[in-house]
C-alpha cells in the first residue's frame, strides 16, 4: 500500500518540530526535511537550522520518536558546478543522525557528464551512511526528463540510486502515464504528488513549481493514471506549495488537511 507523506516545500518556513506534529495529526507518517529553513519567510516563523542547533536536533529526534513520523527524504543536496559532493559529508551525517532513510539530489551542473560522476559519488556517500539515494528530474535542470534520468541511473548502475518522480515535473517534461507504467518499478524510489494545469501559464517554470502548485484533483494532470503507474509500495508525498493560499491562511494546517483528503480520495482503491 502506498504511504502518504508531506514534503518540506509544502510547509515553507514552518519549524521542524511543528511540522512533525502537524504531519502526525494528519496521519501522514512520512515527511521530507532539510537542514535549514525555506529561504523565503512566507509565514515569518523564527529562523531555524538543524546544522547549527544541537538542541533543535535533539527536539526533532524526540518528536519523531514520540509521533512515529519518519524522515523519508532528506533535501538540500543539489549538484552544482564547481562544488564536489564531498562537501555534503557533514550534512549527510546529520541526516543519518536524524534517522532519514533516503536523501535526494538534483543535477544543477550544466555539464551532464560531471553530474553523472557526482551522482555516483553521492549514491556511494549516502550508502555509507545507511541511506538510499534518489535523483529528481525537472524541466530546466540538467537531468530534465524521465528519459535522461533513466539513462543516468542505468549508466551509474549503483544499487543505492533510484529515481524520484514528481507528478508536475514528469508531465510538464512531456511524460505520459503509459511511459511511466513501462518503467521497471524497482527504479522508482520515491514519488511526489501535486496537480497543475496541463500547459504552463507562467513562463517561469520554477516559480510555478515552487509557489503555485494545485491541490490533487484541482488541476488538469492525469493523477489517477500517474498513481496507477508508480509502485504500490513506497511513499507518495504531497509537494503542494501555494503562496497565495499561504498568505490567505497564515498557517499551512488547513491547506494541508484539504490536500491530504484530496490525495487520499485519489489513492483509494
Amino acid at each position: 500500500m502506498k504511504k502518504l507523506g508531506i514534503e518540506l516545500l509544502s510547509i515553507f518556513d514552518l519549524p521542524p518540530v511543528e511540522f512533525i506534529q502537524l504531519a502526525a495529526d494528519l496521519n501522514c507518517l512520512n515527511i521530507s526535511l532539510g537542514l535549514s529553513q525555506f529561504p523565503v519567510p512566507v509565514y515569518n516563523f523564527e529562523p531555524w537550522s538543524l546544522r547549527d542547533n544541537k538542541k533543535l536536533r535533539t527536539e526533532v529526534k524526540a518528536a519523531l520518536q514520540d509521533t512515529g513520523v519518519t524522515i523519508s527524504l532528506g533535501e538540500g543536496f543539489g549538484i552544482r558546478e564547481g562544488r564536489h559532493v564531498s562537501a555534503f559529508a557533514q550534512d549527510l551525517e546529520l541526516m543519518a543522525e536524524l534517522g532519514a532513510t533516503r536523501v535526494n539530489t538534483v543535477g544543477m551542473d550544466p555539464n551532464l557528464k560531471a553530474c553523472v560522476e557526482q551522482l555516483g559519488c553521492f549514491a556511494e556517500m549516502a550508502a555509507a551512511q545507511g541511506m538510499a539515494a534518489t535523483v529528481e528530474f525537472a524541466p530546466g535542470l540538467t537531468i530534465d526528463s524521465l528519459e535522461t534520468a533513466l539513462e543516468v541511473v542505468e549508466q551509474i548502475a549503483h544499487p543505492n540510486l533510484r529515481l524520484l518522480v514528481d507528478s508536475m515535473h514528469f508531465f510538464r517534461s512531456g511524460g505520459s502515464a503509459e511511459q511511466l507504467a513501462a518503467v521497471d518499478k524497482h527504479l522508482i524510489g520515491y514519488v511526489q504528488l501535486s496537480d497543475a494545469l496541463a500547459v504552463a501559464q507562467n513562463p517561469d517554470y520554477m516559480r510555478e513549481a515552487t509557489f503555485e502548485r494545485k491541490m490533487p484533483g484541482a488541476g488538469e494532470l492525469p493523477l489517477q493514471e500517474f498513481l496507477a503507474a508508480v509502485p504500490d509500495e513506497g511513499v507518495v508525498s504531497l509537494e503542494i506549495p501555494n503562496l497565495a493560499q499561504a498568505k490567505l491562511d497564515g498557517h499551512p494546517a488547513a491547506w494541508l488537511q484539504q490536500c491530504v483528503e484530496a490525495a487520499r480520495a485519489l489513492m483509494s482503491p
